[in-house]
Parts: structure tokens; C-alpha cells; sequence
């Protein structure tokens, strides 16, 4: 519309970036929910089925998710340098970890 101050493709322009938008939304919303899960599952163990399954100790997992946490409630981005390394630490610990000291605690 000629002299509305609008470009032919502005609407267009705004759903691609509404698009892009909700795709960070929800890298943000799946790399959050990785490192709480791993926060929390980290919590239930107990520190002696660290040591018994070889891996760091309880300390050390539960600084490492917790600082990726912290850092990644501050700054909430996905391409964060330190959400990235908080998602990676997050996932060796679910995929290694994890298996290890579930296979040491089941009854």
C-alpha cells in the first residue's frame, strides 16, 4: 500500500522472525530442561555410588550442572558459549554418568 510506511514484504519479514524466534525458544526451553534433568538426577545419588561407578565424584558433577544452570538462567540464550558447554556437560553426564550409577543403585 503506497504511503503506509509499510514494505511490500514486511509481513513476511516479521513471521520469518517470529519463526527463528520460536525455534530459539525452544533450543533455550530443550537445553534447560537437559540441564535441570541432569542437575536433579545428579542430587538423587548418592556420593559413595560415584566412586564405586569410576566417575567424579558428587561434588564435582554437582558444581559443573550447577554453574551451567546458574550461567544458563542468566543469560538464556542457546548460543551462549557457556549454555553450549553447560548442554554438552549435561549430556556426558545423562549418556556416561548416569548409566553407570543407575546400574550400581537398581534393586
Amino acid at each position: 500500500m503506497p504511503g503506509s510506511g509499510r514494505g511490500r514484504y514486511s509481513g513476511d519479514v516479521l513471521d520469518l522472525f517470529a519463526f527463528q524466534n520460536g525455534l530459539m525458544l525452544l533450543a533455550t526451553l530443550a537445553m534447560f530442561a537437559v540441564q535441570a534433568f541432569a542437575f536433579v538426577d545428579a542430587v538423587s545419588h548418592k556420593p559413595e555410588a560415584y566412586v564405586a561407578a569410576d566417575k567424579l565424584t558428587k561434588p564435582a558433577w554437582l558444581i559443573i550442572l550447577g554453574i551451567a544452570l546458574a550461567a544458563h538462567m542468566l543469560i538464556w540464550s542457546p548460543m551462549s558459549f557457556l549454555n553450549l558447554i553447560g548442554t554438552v556437560a549435561a549430556i556426558v553426564y545423562i549418556v556416561d554418568a548416569r548409566p553407570a550409577l543407575r546400574a550400581l543403585t537398581r534393586r
